[in-house]
């Protein structure tokens, strides 16, 4: 059974680079797959992506040599269940705020003793190239479980979080996070006032001995936070790499025009 790599490079303490597929096009994913990204996370929270798509897309990255994540709608059993199933080396779960959240997410991701993941299916064992009886045995050391700080609350709660046995790793969603930040008259929290709580995260993170990361929109601000000591760095996404650079071709060819900014991400 093939080991997962970006675990590894977890626990070395090394920083790990991938991106996110919004797009849900399975030729885009094979390219990227064959790049050197760390990992490819599948976003079905936010994408129109469904079930045998997203089959097709880890099955794709599995068989470049690449390891397939996907970013979960929510942290519950059904939802895990089915995206580790159908082939996915790991999870990134949203929105987590409370013990409770993050041990529910665990144990989905985990089959017994340790967990509660129902036992079934091929493709899970499929792309790791191992036998179900394999899988079965070993999944539980394999599959990454990376969760989300995107709230003040998630902020307050990071140490008994980060904390859990079977949290590889945390994720903080930038945006999401300033959202949750908003003061009750809908203002934005500053720049220095968010940036605290990013840093909050990263502390807590090293007291705990657990790898944090964020999702940044070019190399040199992933570099940055490697150099604050993040591990698991996403980098754009598809999405955007497509429009930044049919951005700089409009540009180019039309400067009069401008350009309008249709990714975040």
């Amino acid at each position: 059974m093939r080991t997962n790599p970006v675990k590894q490079k977890l626990r070395r303490g090394e920083p790990t680079y991938g991106t996110w597929l919004s797009l849900g096009d399975l030729y885009a994913t094979r390219v990227l797959a064959r790049m050197g990204w760390d990992w490819l996370t599948l976003d079905i929270e936010h994408s129109a992506i469904d079930w045998s798509q997203a089959a097709m897309i880890f099955g794709a990255i599995a068989d470049a040599g690449g390891v397939p994540l996907a970013r979960v709608p929510e942290g519950n059993h059904h939802l895990i269940k089915r995206v580790l199933d159908a082939g996915a080396w790991g999870i990134v779960v949203p929105m987590v705020d409370t013990v409770e959240q993050a041990r529910a997410a665990i144990a989905a991701a985990k089959y017994p003793p340790v967990g509660n993941r129902s036992v079934g299916g091929g493709m899970h064992s499929m792309n790791f190239g191992a036998t179900a009886g394999d899988y079965y045995a070993k999944a539980n050391d394999e599959i990454l479980v990376v969760l989300q700080t995107e709230s003040p609350a998630g902020v307050r709660n990071a140490e008994a979080i980060y904390s859990l046995p079977g949290c590889d790793a945390i994720f903080i969603g930038p945006n999401d996070l300033r959202a949750q930040m908003r003061s009750p008259d809908g203002k934005d929290p500053t720049p220095e006032e968010h940036e605290a709580a990013i840093q909050r995260v990263i502390e807590v993170g090293k007291k705990v001995g657990t790898p944090t990361g964020i999702h940044e929109m070019d190399a040199a601000g992933a570099l940055k936070r490697a150099g604050q000591g993040m591990q698991f760095l996403a980098v754009g996404s598809d999405l955007r790499m497509m429009t930044v650079k049919s951005q700089e071709l409009i540009a180019a060819l039309r400067p009069a025009a401008g350009s309008k900014d249709v990714a975040r991400y």
